[in-house]
């Protein structure tokens, strides 16, 4: 009877560990088997079926697979880890669905551009007239002159929403967002929210293009399937750095001597700490700003000092980032999809220091180092300039709130064209053939 009850029990004891560690991507159902093999063909936006058969958008072969299994032979097994970032899926897998329909937009327009004013004004009576949305338009696009003067778009423009940016929170009450411009547009909407991040459908109206995916020509078929929810999503992940600086305040001396009695030799005192914390989609920057000597700075990777950077400077970025800044410095480019993070040295003062990516999820900080000649700049997303101090540090590590950006058609074969077309990747004039002799 003894051993009848240790094996019913050492039998329950292993039922529950899998369905503990149960991977639901992994093994959700058992068709994962018998689907086919093969890369899915590319779908336009106007060519994809509809949400509720998701399951025809997964695939074996594909940027990374589903998450990874958690039990490992007959006894091993991963713990349970409550502090998960994210979670890896395959990009055919993220459609966008909306809970409710969705009833108010927020339209961002490049500021000072002079021929995007009538795409704007054809987007917001599209969204207002004939969807009876409401549209939130930042205040200070109104009061463009071309804008402001319109006659004809007075009553449009009466049903607006506005907000001013730094003043107004409007992160509960936008469902989806619409670019008209470049990659900065993007780049402006996820400062604007912090937390959650709703859909963001760019429209490539700016120079380069490389995050923007949509034409302008066939806008309202475009925006009218979004509102149904049927387009494919990219989760392009965020960075949440937090910047301490030691507050220090310049003190009167009198005679040299402070109310105590004790002869003042340094001017400063510290005070408490300033903390700031930012989103950050592209890559956090530190250079030595306008000093010529060498930045000299300490990175740290989970409380361990992996490098000391003796240069211009250190761009941690995000895989969207890793586009931008960090390939004009020499680094790899990384898909969206990719969970890491990418530190890239700018001109360093070493043959030897060349980038280097880490997992996602990792604390990094970076501080002065103690003997550094000069002080530090930092910048997030080209925004937010400021000067690093000693004792100063900047902690970056991956966001719980990615950026939905909505693909034109999906994550992959609109990455590898925004490379061809974009930066023109791998483009030259292809290798003649041998001629056949008869």
């Amino acid at each position: 009877m003894e051993m009848n009850r240790e094996k019913l029990c050492t039998s329950k004891a292993d039922v529950s560990s899998e369905s503990a560690y149960h991977c639901s991507a992994c093994h959700d159902d058992e068709e994962w088997s018998n689907m086919s093999r093969g890369r899915a063909k590319s779908r336009s936006l106007s060519a994809s079926p509809a949400l509720g058969s998701t399951k025809e958008f997964r695939r074996t072969r594909s940027l990374h697979g589903p998450c990874p299994v958690t039990t490992f032979g007959p006894k091993a097994c991963m713990l349970q880890n409550p502090k998960t970032i994210m979670h890896i899926q395959d990009p055919a897998s993220q459609r966008l669905t909306w809970n409710k329909p969705p009833k108010s937009v927020l339209v961002i327009k490049k500021i000072r551009d002079a021929s995007l004013l009538q795409p704007f004004k054809e987007l917001c009576v599209y969204l207002t007239e004939e969807n009876n949305m409401i549209v939130y338009v930042e205040k200070k696009v109104l009061e463009d002159p071309a804008i402001a003067n319109d006659e004809n778009f007075g009553p449009v423009k009466k049903k607006f929403c506005t907000f001013r940016e730094d003043y107004d929170d409007i992160s509960n009450q936008i469902d989806f967002i619409i670019c008209l411009g470049g990659d900065g547009t993007l780049l402006y909407a996820s400062s604007l929210f912090q937390g959650s991040v709703p859909p963001v459908m760019a429209f490539h109206l700016g120079s380069l293009g490389f995050l923007t995916p949509f034409n302008f020509e066939n806008f309202q078929s475009q925006v009218t399937q979004v509102i149904e929810g049927n387009a494919a999503l990219v989760l392009r992940s965020r960075l949440k750095v937090k910047v301490v600086k030691e507050h220090r305040e310049k003190m009167t001396v009198q005679n040299g001597i402070e109310e105590n009695g004790v002869v003042s030799t340094n001017i400063e005192k510290e005070v408490g700490k300033q903390v700031m914390q930012y989103q950050v989609l592209n890559e956090v920057v530190v250079d030595r700003g306008p000093s010529s000597y060498l930045s000299n700075v300490d990175v740290f990777l989970d409380g361990h000092l992996i490098t000391t950077v003796q240069g211009d400077g250190v761009i941690v970025s995000t895989p969207t980032g890793s586009t931008a800044y960090a390939a004009a410095a020499g680094a790899s480019m990384i898909h969206p999809n990719v969970p890491a993070i990418m530190i890239t040295p700018i001109c360093p003062h070493s043959l030897s220091f060349r980038p280097i990516v880490v997992p996602a999820g990792v604390e990094l900080k970076i501080m002065l180092s103690p003997d550094a000649r000069n002080t530090a700049w930092v910048s997030f997303d080209g925004r937010k300039r400021q000067e690093i101090c000693h004792g100063d540090s900047i902690s970056i590590t991956t966001s719980c709130y990615p950026l939905p950006s909505i693909c034109f058609r999906d994550p992959v074969s609109d990455w590898f064209e925004s490379l061809a077309e974009c930066l023109h990747w791998n483009v030259r004039k292809k290798q003649n053939n041998f001629a056949v002799e008869e």
